[in-house]
């Protein structure tokens, strides 16, 4: 057994990669993404069985919740009095029976079973082996809440949702769009890029077998093959990037020739894309206080070949500490947030995010965002985002500041927005985009400027 290995105490396997990153995510609130990349990285596994873990860990996580509800059907016990480790072992094992239909059940069931025999929990195999096939017996008779009956039930068992979102959901949206979005969040998002300005669209489109994007004038979407595995992506002719988090840094406005700035830059897809608008006699300045994931927008950066972007390490919230120029035409503020808009994209966020981290995340926005708008040109924009939904991360923050900064004033974005993507700016002026009304993460944007 390799270091890693046995740092991790676990088999080199994909079903206990799995395993343990669901247990961390439970245990630890521990992001899924970042659990599941130190995991892989100390195993060296086959691309298959790489694939696999990632399909076994978010598969389960999207639907936990209804995996739950379904384990609470054939256990003679409530789950939660099972210990976390068997407990996930039972949500695994559940996920490949009832929604993975390459894995045959008989396999799920022994796989599952020789699994805890690995894990250190021999004793539970039986346990695990009976409840199991309990559900391959049952799977058929499974019942759930009625949406009309039980909107609540419904919410938090079909739709895998905690109850507080569950509650929090109904109340903004009504219980048949809550429910369209809860559907939504429980199934993987396309797969969508940018493409470069410097590469064909058209040719991009037939080598990656995807479809032009409805809004996004550069994006592709549906994509027929990984595109990450393909030439085309370490020639830097495309980017990784949802079609709503393109619309994006369109707010700002930018031209050919300004320094605009990215507050919370990191990974850095927005950076890349202002840096293509703004071309070489621009300048991006890519901010981020995390000193690691500032080393993906370098990569970003090396692999599409811009060189008009300047990576820097900051907190927003202490100020630019720039030397030089102090006022810039444009500032993008894609606020850290709850992340309740990409629960598809990252859904451990739905066991992960607490009801008071909303709250705690939208005083941070405001003083992320008072911080930067010391920092705007006359005639700037001041472009405030977050991938979430909540009224106290989206207007309840843009309230809240202007009320604090008279010298600030909302803008119609539609003029420089592509004429497609007026449909989406609401009446408030404020561009919203929802996973099961348009199909791509939920995003809610507003653009500034001086009165």
């Amino acid at each position: 057994m390799d270091a890693g290995r046995r740092r991790l105490q676990i088999p080199a396997n994909a079903r206990a990669v799995a395993w343990h990153v669901l247990l961390r995510v439970e245990r630890e609130r521990a992001f899924a993404d970042l659990a599941l990349h130190t995991t892989l990285a100390a195993l060296d596994l086959p691309r298959r069985e790489r694939a696999l873990a990632t399909e076994l860990c978010y598969g389960t996580l999207r639907l936990r919740g209804r995996i739950d509800a379904v384990l609470g059907q054939v256990l003679d016990r409530p789950l939660e009095k099972v210990d976390a480790p068997v407990r996930n072992l039972l949500r695994l094992g559940a996920y490949q029976i009832l929604f993975l239909d390459r894995v045959r059940e008989e396999v799920a069931v022994s796989e599952s079973v020789e699994l805890a025999k690995q894990l250190g929990v021999a004793p539970a195999a039986g346990f695990v082996n009976a409840v199991l096939r309990e559900l391959v017996r049952r799977r058929e008779r499974l019942v759930f809440p009625d949406r009309d009956k039980d909107p609540q039930g419904y919410l938090e068992h079909w739709g895998s949702l905690p109850a507080w979102l569950a509650e929090r959901w109904l109340d903004q949206l009504g219980p048949v769009e809550a429910a369209a979005l809860a559907e939504s969040s429980t199934r993987a998002p396309p797969r969508t890029v940018r493409v470069a300005e410097s590469a064909d669209l058209a040719e991009v489109a037939r080598q990656l077998k995807g479809r032009r994007c409805r809004w996004a004038p550069r994006g592709l979407t549906q994509l027929g093959v990984d595109p990450v595995r393909t030439r085309g992506f370490e020639r830097g002719d495309f980017i990784v990037q949802d079609e709503a988090a393109q619309l994006v840094p369109l707010l700002l406005g930018a031209l050919p020739g300004e320094t605009v700035v990215d507050c919370c830059s990191a990974p850095g897809a927005k950076s890349m894309q202002l840096a293509e608008i703004v071309g070489p006699s621009g300048e991006v300045i890519a901010l981020d206080s995390n000193r690691s994931r500032l080393r993906l927008i370098h990569r970003n950066a090396e692999r599409l070949g811009l060189r008009n972007v300047r990576i820097l390490t900051r907190d927003v919230t202490k100020g630019f500490d720039l030397l030089g120029q102090q006022r810039f035409a444009g500032i993008l503020v894609d606020a850290p947030c709850s992340g309740l808009g990409v629960l598809r994209r990252n859904p451990d966020a739905r066991w992960r995010i607490q009801p008071d981290d909303v709250a705690r995340a939208a005083e941070r926005q405001l003083r992320i965002l008072a911080s930067a708008a010391r920092y705007l040109g006359d005639d700037g924009a001041l472009v405030y985002s977050v991938c979430t939904m909540t009224p106290e991360e989206t207007t309840g923050v843009i309230f809240r500041f202007l009320a604090e900064h008279k010298g600030f004033r909302i803008d119609d974005p539609r003029p420089v927005l592509p004429d497609p993507v007026a449909e989406l700016v609401d009446d408030s002026g404020a561009l919203v985009t929802w996973p099961h009304r348009h199909g791509c993460d939920a995003f809610w944007a507003m653009r500034l400027v001086h009165r």
